[in-house]
């Protein structure tokens, strides 16, 4: 098979001094999923709160078996896309999407989407702070696989992690809040981040579009929205970046849903009146003919029933995945965009807009996100006032190293890769 310089361009790593270890047969693919398997950031996401809080109940998801259960989704929404008679589909090694799924979330902070809110108000004037530009900075750049290049990831992988693919700096809103007089009247609505790239990294970015040409970049680079009371949003991202998307949302709607039956969060009064009758008016489809029967395994009790109905709802949802095409697009790895067909599409969003009204934002779930924001405030602001004293000697060696550039970035990233437990753990040292 002939091998264009385009194709090789996507397998290149951002430091080619590094050559694979002899004799070693892996792909490209293979090996980025191993690095990113075998990371510390992985590692600690098995203590990050995904929906309900670290210690709230030993059953539950956690960032770190999200990522697992993305990754198997993945993998079957690409066994799903080969059956596709289109052969110009640049489908790659199943490999590939399954460290783009495991390394998803590897940049969230601890405390969920809590401590991103703080961490994006105390970084309001250092360039912000969004967990899927932490996960980029830490592929390329902090995780220490190397010196100074991250996990040095081939460049389609690192595309493929990329949902937002703009700088923050673009995106964000040009009339922000002011500030608060103290932390514990911060509006977290306030201040969600836009979702972006740092600017920090744009020698990193600037590598990764390289091989893109100029109409397609423009493509890619895309936003929606005035940037003036809300932040733009990008409009595009790769191939493999929207089977990634697509096994996250599935994820998020049917898995996290489980967890908030089995431990009783949600009645069937709730589920019956914004879930079935709303799945039930999308139109005929195996969806809506069977929502009745797994409706009656998911609040059975019995839980060989409750896995049967929520493994249905996945494999609905992944068999309803096609892939569409933009012809003006000359990169495949854009043209090509992995599609949720209707009614599915409709079908799923019901559900995500269940967990998120119904479990993320209960007011019981609500509370120990403030605690956690608070707790995240509290560090960097007592980091930030003597980080010489206070900083980790390997954390104040980046500090001083980073004074000509943006020293509270070090900050951000040292709060940022701490667990729940540790993050507690240190706020109680500091302050009980």
């Amino acid at each position: 098979m002939v091998v264009d310089d385009k194709t090789v361009a996507w397998q290149h790593r951002f430091n080619e001094s590094l050559p694979p270890r002899e004799h070693d047969p892996r792909s490209p693919w293979q090996r980025d999923r191993g690095r990113i398997l075998h990371s510390a950031a992985f590692r600690r996401l098995q203590n990050k709160t995904q929906v309900l809080s670290i210690g709230y109940n030993d059953f539950y998801r956690t960032r770190l078996t999200h990522s697992l259960e993305v990754a198997q989704i993945g993998t079957g929404i690409i066994s799903q896309l080969a059956q596709m008679p289109d052969s110009a589909v640049p489908l790659a090694d199943p490999a590939l999407i399954e460290g783009i799924c495991l390394a998803h979330d590897i940049g969230h902070p601890p405390f969920g989407h809590g401590g991103e809110i703080a961490l994006n108000y105390m970084m309001r004037n250092h360039g912000g702070f969004e967990g899927n530009a932490q996960t980029f900075r830490i592929l390329t750049k902090l995780e220490p696989y190397t010196k100074e290049h991250g996990m040095n990831l081939t460049r389609r992988t690192l595309l493929g992690v990329c949902k937002y693919p703009v700088s923050i700096d673009v995106l964000t809103r040009k009339n922000p809040p002011s500030a608060v007089a103290n932390f514990r009247q911060l509006k977290a609505s306030d201040w969600l981040p836009a979702k972006g790239l740092y600017q920090d990294d744009n020698a990193q970015y600037d590598w990764l579009i390289t091989p893109l040409e100029p109409t397609d970049l423009a493509y890619l680079q895309m936003v929606r929205g005035d940037g003036i009371t809300t932040h733009r949003k990008t409009c595009h991202k790769s191939f493999d970046c929207s089977i990634m998307e697509l096994a996250d949302d599935i994820a998020y709607g049917v898995h996290d849903l489980e967890d908030a039956i089995v431990m009783n969060l949600l009645n069937r009064e709730l589920w019956q009146e914004h879930v079935v009758d709303n799945i039930k008016s999308i139109g005929p489809c195996w969806l809506s003919e069977h929502i009745d029967e797994m409706t009656a395994q998911l609040f059975s009790g019995h839980h060989y029933a409750q896995k049967n109905a929520i493994g249905a709802l996945v494999n609905a949802f992944i068999t309803a995945i096609d892939i569409a095409y933009d012809e003006a697009v000359k990169e495949p790895l854009l043209a090509y965009q992995a599609k949720l067909r209707e009614p599915y599409c409709s079908g799923l969003n019901y559900l995500k807009q269940f967990v998120l009204h119904y479990v993320i934002r209960t007011p019981d779930i609500e509370q120990i996100r403030y605690r956690g924001q608070q707790t995240v405030m509290e560090l960097f602001e007592a980091f930030s006032s003597d980080p010489l004293r206070l900083l980790p000697l390997n954390t104040q060696e980046r500090w001083l190293k980073a004074q000509q550039d943006n020293p509270y970035r070090v900050i951000a990233d040292y709060i940022a890769g701490m667990t729940d437990d540790y993050a507690l753990k240190l706020h109680q040292r500091l302050f009980g």
